[in-house]
């Protein structure tokens, strides 16, 4: 706890007062900056990248007055799109009608400017500068100023370029001001070795399937009998009347689809499903469904029977609840969600930015106080929260899913039951997936499992497991190896998982994705148990 008190205290200390003054470039050679891949190249005194490699500063402009001033020129320029970025705010050098643009939040709506080729020639060297001044941003080139907006808005962003479909030469990057230094990125690749078991049949359970009909996002809970199983599930992609089934047998074969009440079939929302038990050893089942307002429904006989959907509050989120975790005290619980603006409350729109918000229950989930935000970000969007207590129960860890997909995934710690966090910190690329979701392995060991989002991986956008220890997470390591479960033919939609421990040492995990190739996604659950997958390492 030593280490990671430092590290928070390097990362407090990097975010605070920037100089005045940060070269991101000078005579084509680059600090403080990343892009996919390496793929910049310094090349006859410029910073040299092609398509696909946006050039990204650790720098945020702030809310006060600050000024970009850089030296360029743009190989393959007409209608590439090539731009200077603020956070999602794009000036494009020439777009695919042949002029200067503008799109994003800061300029309301896009903007077709001037012909790319009366504000200067192709392929030349031009200084570029944006400048801001009060409420006032300004783009100008060769000391002409091609546009001016007001805007209310306070950080706008990291700040980089990107070549598009062009080739961009940069000479010079200076930016001066009212500035934020952000921590440069973990490698967006990962070494830990890979266990593949997404051929092995023998281990796949069909949960649901439904022919022409999508099942998605899943969440389990194994009662403390340690054979009984519940899974919820959505038709559709995220919303959709909610459909249950239930297992007597650790996972080995289920129900039909169970009865549920009227207003499950009104679900918007991914339903989250959660053990709780309150101060006098009462237990309950809990299920969530999001957007706006946040609902519950209960089941007071072990999923037996449930009530209505119940609005919990004049709130709401997405992937209402993501995690709940209990606290210390009996019958307390915090849990988390995030939203981007829309849904938080009715009517709402969405924003550049992304909050994560914390609410607590102190009668064993039956209600839920007032939700208080925890931190917004523009610049990465952390979200979809995955908790686990450490080993001796004195911190709990969270981590959250970055879903501008330009940062690992981050977590957040707390040492008081969440009573406050560290600010978030990124973790290495073996960790980055999307809907984190932990169990304890009997030797003490960490699994978690999830939708691979790493930049780079041999299995993105499959279904896989990481198995480490939660010093690794403190350490920030890439921990031991991970599993893929199963090949998702799709590019990306799979993979809320469920993942529970049988008292034999198996671990059953189910999700939903696209099992089978043109078909829509249903529910599989894969059986494991660590003795398996530790000997099939480096096969």
């Amino acid at each position: 706890m030593r280490i990671l008190a430092l590290v928070l205290t390097a990362l407090a200390a990097l975010a605070q007062a920037a100089p005045e003054t940060i070269i991101l470039v000078y005579d084509g050679e680059p600090r403080h900056l990343s892009s996919p891949g390496d793929t910049w190249k310094t090349v006859d005194g410029a910073y040299v990248g092609g398509p696909k490699a946006p050039l990204t500063a650790h720098v945020t402009a702030g809310p006060k007055d600050f000024r970009v001033r850089a030296r360029l020129r743009i190989e393959n320029q007409k209608n590439s799109a090539a731009s200077f970025f603020l956070g999602k705010s794009h000036f494009g050098f020439e777009g695919a009608r042949g002029t200067v643009f503008a799109s994003g939040p800061l300029f309301g709506k896009p903007r077709l400017l001037q012909p790319s080729p009366e504000v200067f020639e192709r392929g030349a060297w031009i200084d570029f500068d944006v400048i801001r001044k009060g409420k006032t941003v300004s783009f100008i080139i060769n000391d002409k100023t091609i546009l001016a907006v007001e805007t209310d808005m306070g950080s706008l962003g990291l700040i980089g370029f990107s070549p598009t479909r062009s080739t961009m030469h940069i000479q010079r990057f200076v930016i001066e001001g009212s500035l934020r230094m952000t921590a440069p990125p973990k490698p967006q690749a990962y070494t830990i070795p890979i266990v593949d078991l997404s051929a092995q049949k023998q281990r796949q359970v069909v949960v649901d399937r439904e022919k022409g009909q999508y099942l998605g996002h899943v969440t389990t809970v194994l009662l403390e009998d340690g054979k009984t199983l519940y899974a919820v599930y959505p038709k559709g992609h995220g919303r959709g009347a909610i459909v249950m089934k239930r297992s007597d047998d650790g996972g080995l074969t289920w129900s039909e689809r169970l009865p549920t009440p009227k207003s499950w079939a009104t679900s918007l929302e991914v339903p989250v499903m959660r053990r709780v038990v309150d101060a006098q050893g009462k237990k309950r089942l809990i299920m969530f469904s999001g957007l706006y307002p946040i609902r519950m429904a209960l089941s007071e006989d072990d999923g037996k029977t449930w009530g209505e959907l119940e609005p919990i509050g004049d709130y709401g989120g997405i992937v209402a609840m993501g995690d709940v975790m209990a606290l210390k005290k009996p019958g307390h619980y915090l849990t988390m969600f995030h939203d981007d603006g829309r849904f938080f409350k009715p009517n709402g729109k969405r924003t550049g930015t992304m909050s994560l918000y914390q609410t607590e229950s102190k009668d064993g989930g039956l209600t839920w106080g007032k939700p208080h935000r925890l931190f917004a970000r523009d610049d990465v969007h952390l979200c979809e929260p995955g908790m686990v207590r450490s080993p001796d129960g004195k911190q709990i860890a969270v981590l959250l899913r970055e879903n501008r997909r330009v940062r690992n995934a981050h977590a957040i710690f707390s040492d008081d039951e969440g009573f406050t966090w560290s600010a978030p910190v990124e973790m290495p690329a073996a960790m980055t997936g999307d809907r984190h979701t932990f169990k304890y392995a009997p030797d003490g060991r960490l699994v978690c499992t999830f939708r691979d989002t790493a930049l780079v991986s041999p299995t993105q956008g499959d279904w896989v497991a990481w198995v480490g220890t939660y010093d690794d997470i403190v350490q920030g390591r890439e921990g031991q190896y991970r599993i893929r479960l199963m090949d998702n033919t799709h590019g990306w939609d799979c993979c809320y998982p469920g993942l529970e421990l049988l008292p034999d040492g198996t671990f059953v995990a189910t999700t939903y994705g696209h099992w089978t190739k043109g078909e829509k996604p249903y529910i599989v659950s894969v059986r494991f148990t660590l003795e398996e997958t530790d000997a099939l390492v480096g096969k």
